[in-house]
């Protein structure tokens, strides 16, 4: 009998992720993203959780900067690649779901959500879960593609109405919450390959202090 040498379709979030990571050597740019880069300079250093850190290049960055990062990922073959790229810089590389499990209350100085797709849920459980992260006086900073620059028809199948867009999130923050940017601006890095990304949604908020 024929040996029957087609793989089952991926039956876990993370299942999915491990094999995009190991369909490619690297998946990413290895440079940290540039509203990161652009936005973060001024704060004061602290406790930093970076969701969906993939092979670590904006974790790495904020690490060498004086932050104490949390660097979360479901897949595990990314966070191995993010600890390999980090060598000595002291990241905590956490596997984790935080579509499902919501990280500690009150406990960072900086949540970042860069191009991290968060589905929709009927009570934002997710959502409130990052939300609630936040410590008193800290910044959210969410980016997302331009969802106008996604074509219908593209091969993912990627249905950008069905996740969190940042000024989604900003009409969800209540009064403890000051809205610095809200705004969508051109990309300071070239689009991901095969992609025609020219603009980013960009949402900044502070949390207001207890």
């Amino acid at each position: 009998m024929a040996s029957d040498d087609r793989r089952e379709a991926p039956t876990t979030y993370q299942e999915l992720w491990d094999r995009t990571y190991l369909s490619r050597e690297q998946l990413f740019s290895g440079s940290p993203n540039g509203v990161l880069v652009t936005e973060v300079p001024g704060l004061p250093p602290g406790q930093a959780l970076d969701v969906g850190c993939g092979e670590g290049a904006d974790a790495l960055w904020l690490a060498r900067r004086g932050w104490q990062v949390t660097a979360v990922d479901v897949s595990q073959v990314a966070l191995e690649r993010a600890a390999r790229a980090a060598g000595g810089h002291g990241v905590a590389w956490t596997r984790a779901d935080l579509t499902a499990t919501a990280p500690p209350a009150d406990a960072f100085d900086l949540v970042s959500l860069q191009y991290f797709p968060l589905p929709h849920q009927p009570d934002h459980s997710a959502l409130r879960g990052l939300l609630a992260a936040v410590a008193p006086g800290g910044t959210l900073l969410v980016v997302g593609h331009d969802p106008a620059e996604v074509p219908p028809d593209n091969e993912h199948g990627f249905d950008p109405g069905d996740y969190y867009q940042p000024s989604e999130i900003a009409a969800l923050l209540d009064e403890n919450w000051t809205v610095l940017i809200d705004e969508t601006r051109p990309r300071t890095a070239p689009a991901p390959a095969g992609t025609h990304h020219a603009h980013d949604m960009v949402l900044r908020a502070q949390r207001h202090r207890c």
